[in-house]
């Protein structure tokens, strides 16, 4: 596998039980070196991607049992839509699904807080990918710390780790702000002809005085 080391002031190593993990895989990978991130968001700030190239890991608890699911970062989870689909693979009924605290993911994936993985073998749990995220090509993936992530081929992420795949990823919906200040000015530019419109100085102030 390749390295690709960026530049950074005296980043935490890389886990060697991750590195150790990866490597016994066999799977074509790059361990990427970065500034310290905590968010799906800073990652993709940090490496210059786009946000449907990070993969975003979370633990879930469905009834008794856990998962590591996993969806790009500019999806949010839909709890109905995946207990639904973890429902279907297990085959009963899922009544309860919710996504526990960080001292119950360091409990049971075996990691300190923040250090969960996307790699569910890692951690000895199934792994849940959103069909959102399989269709990419290549994305990053968590590696348990906050200086490094790890680049792979999707599709040898999905057959490695025997990822059940499943939709239950609902795109963001971002606020169109551009589309809002464009209405504001059309909005001041209308005022603005009134007031320029009117027979006196004291009527274009009055009309000003307004908005």
């Amino acid at each position: 596998f390749a390295l690709h080391w960026q530049k950074t002031k005296k980043p935490a190593p890389l886990p060697t039980k991750v590195l150790a993990y990866l490597e016994k895989a066999g799977v074509p990978h790059e361990v990427l070196s970065h500034r310290t991130v905590y968010t799906a968001f800073d990652a993709a700030s940090t490496m210059k991607r786009k946000l449907n190239e990070i993969a975003k890991s979370l633990l879930i608890k469905a009834d008794q049992d856990y998962y590591l699911v996993l969806l790009p970062a500019d999806h949010n989870l839909d709890l109905k839509k995946l207990q639904t689909a973890i429902g279907k693979h297990a085959k009963k009924t899922i009544k309860v699904v919710k996504i526990p605290g960080e001292e119950a993911v360091a409990q049971v994936a075996k990691v300190k807080k923040q250090a969960l993985t996307a790699f569910g073998g890692l951690h000895k749990l199934p792994v849940i990918i959103d069909e959102n995220l399989a269709k990419a090509k290549k994305a990053v993936f968590s590696s348990g710390s906050a200086n490094h992530s790890v680049e792979l081929a999707v599709k040898d992420f999905i057959k490695h780790e025997q990822a059940l795949l499943a939709k239950f990823g609902v795109k963001r919906i971002v606020k169109k702000v551009k589309k809002q200040v464009k209405k504001e000015v059309k909005k001041d530019v209308k005022i603005v002809k009134k007031a320029l419109n009117a027979n006196s100085k004291p009527a274009a102030k009055k009309i000003v005085k307004k908005k």
